[in-house]
């Protein structure tokens, strides 16, 4: 981790701009093409989610942006991002979870299995100090609905820099299995050039 030199850096203007605001967060929702993705996790018998949630923090923290947050007032640059992601129960209620970064995808989805096992052993939100933590991205799924635009409740008090990422139903079109990914974001500490950065180097990681 390091601190962000805000006097020598391209952001300042932005960022105390931003900063100020009540709601500083800006959402953007696209549609991403699953199909590549999706026969791979049929054909190795791997988990859709856990392929398509690995794919994404790959993207995340090769995006520069992303991997910033503001902590007590001041804006700090993490090496790597990690993943709370709610996860769903039988009962229809669903706990948060911490899945640590790895590139190993292996590694990722063992740490993924665990935490879900977890939350289904459990009850109530499950919400902890791993939970709290700056250097992560929010994740959600909601897999019932195929959504063109969503918003996230949020503390107003200021202090809230993480992004939050959300997951949509899968709509086939032709040759392609759609999958809209909501978004939500600091301005002041990204823009929507960053957000394009990020779905591109998502789609690449679908892809390969």
């Amino acid at each position: 981790m390091k601190t962000i030199d805000l006097n020598n850096w391209n952001r300042k203007e932005h960022y105390q701009f931003f900063k100020t605001f009540d709601e500083p967060f800006f959402s953007f929702v696209a549609n991403v093409d699953c199909a590549a993705l999706y026969r791979l996790a049929k054909a190795t018998n791997t988990s859709f989610f856990a392929r398509y949630l690995h794919c994404s923090l790959l993207a995340a923290n090769a995006t520069e942006a992303f991997r910033l947050r503001i902590v007590d007032d001041t804006v700090v640059l993490f090496d790597h991002i990690h993943a709370s992601s709610t996860i769903g129960r039988a009962d229809a209620t669903f706990g948060f979870s911490f899945i640590p970064f790895s590139a190993d995808f292996a590694l990722f989805s063992q740490a993924l299995r665990d935490e879900t096992e977890a939350v289904k052993a459990g009850s109530g939100l499950r919400f902890t100090s791993e939970m709290a933590r700056p250097d992560v991205i929010h994740y959600s799924s909601i897999p019932w609905i195929h959504f063109t635009s969503l918003s996230h409740p949020r503390n107003w008090d200021g202090r809230d820099s993480v992004p939050k990422i959300t997951f949509g139903k899968l709509r086939q079109h032709e040759a392609q299995l759609l999958m809209p990914v909501g978004v939500h974001a600091h301005h002041g500490l990204m823009d929507g050039y960053h957000v394009g950065l990020f779905f591109d180097m998502f789609q690449q990681l679908i892809n390969r």
